[in-house]
């Protein structure tokens, strides 16, 4: 078995990809509360 030191493995990528992921998760909460605001007030 291969030696392996915890604590060791290099996890950029990994980083980058999840702030990616909470941007896009964000931006689209955001766009559909906007979507339903204006919704609630345009349509009747």
């Amino acid at each position: 078995m291969a030696d392996h030191e915890h604590g060791s493995m290099d996890f950029t990528a990994q980083e980058k990809t999840f702030d990616g992921f909470m941007s896009f998760v964000t931006k689209t909460v955001i766009a559909i509360v906007v979507l339903l605001v204006l919704m609630a007030i345009f349509i009747r």
